[in-house]
């Protein structure tokens, strides 16, 4: 017991440790997974955005399906290449190729949010509705991108025109060898980045970082919020499909539990009267 004990506690730090390894604070996503007009927005962004680079090789077209599309609009709106609908979701993209251009290749998205579920709990729909809100223009970056929950990805910002242009302003209180100071760092819409250095007397706190995102359209980029939660939704949906049905089945078996529970405890109590 003892040693069960000790790997259980062992498996719960390392989780501790991977959940805080990108050191941005994750945003919670909106919980879209039985809206189907939120799923059938996400696919069509996933398919026009993502399928140029990744693939979902473990999805078939035909599955969307079951978030109310059917073969006509599958194939009018999301089959591009003449394929089949029951064709997997795949890319003609040569691996050697991407990793050359990115400098490794575009991984392959079918259950991208249940594995970085150990980012962001349960499902890690949260790691990538964080993810694809906080990229930022970066001139020194060969994309010209960079992103403050993947600090120097090599995947450019591919959404960027339904986000439009906005700026990042980075304040950390720094402690050099000359004492405390703020450090405000601004990247403009070209990814021109400007510094300035403030000595901060009397200060006792530890280094903290803040982040603040000004977008030249807060319109055009509250459109873009609510597409990226229709898209990450999406993402989950595709890592398991059958999680609605499991959950609501799971219900059922629960409630069944409980009742032959009661059942079974009342037949014990009868067949145990008569014994002394």
């Amino acid at each position: 017991m003892k040693k069960l004990l000790g790997v259980l506690m062992l498996m719960l730090a390392c989780t501790g440790v991977q959940a805080a390894e990108g050191g941005y604070h994750l945003e919670k996503a909106p919980d879209r997974l039985n809206d189907l007009a939120a799923l059938q927005n996400g696919a069509k962004l996933f398919v026009n955005y993502c399928l140029n680079c990744h693939s979902a090789s473990s999805m078939r077209y035909n599955r969307l399906r079951d978030i109310g599309l059917t073969d006509e609009q599958i194939k009018d709106n999301l089959l591009f290449t003449g394929g089949k609908v029951g064709d997997m979701m795949t890319v003609a993209m040569d691996a050697k190729e991407a990793k050359e251009w990115f400098g490794a290749a575009p991984p392959d998205l079918s259950v991208i949010a249940r594995a970085k579920s150990v980012n962001a709990g349960p499902s890690g729909a949260d790691y990538l509705y964080t993810y694809l809100r906080t990229f930022y223009r970066d001139e020194t970056r060969p994309t010209g991108w960079n992103n403050l929950v993947f600090p120097n990805v090599g995947m450019p910002h591919v959404l960027w025109e339904l986000q439009g242009p906005r700026e990042l302003t980075m304040v950390a209180m720094h402690k050099g060898g000359q004492g405390w100071e703020r450090v405000t760092t601004t990247y403009d819409v070209n990814g021109v980045a400007t510094v300035k250095h403030e000595p901060v007397a009397g200060y006792h706190g530890h280094e903290t970082v803040e982040t603040r995102f000004t977008p030249k359209d807060p319109a055009r980029a509250a459109a873009y919020d609510n597409d990226v939660a229709d898209l990450v939704a999406f993402m989950s949906w595709m890592a398991e499909p059958v999680k609605q049905q499991r959950v609501r089945l799971g219900v059922w078996v629960l409630i069944f539990l409980a009742f032959f529970t009661v059942i079974a405890w009342r037949l014990n109590a009868v067949y145990w009267k008569d014994v002394k």
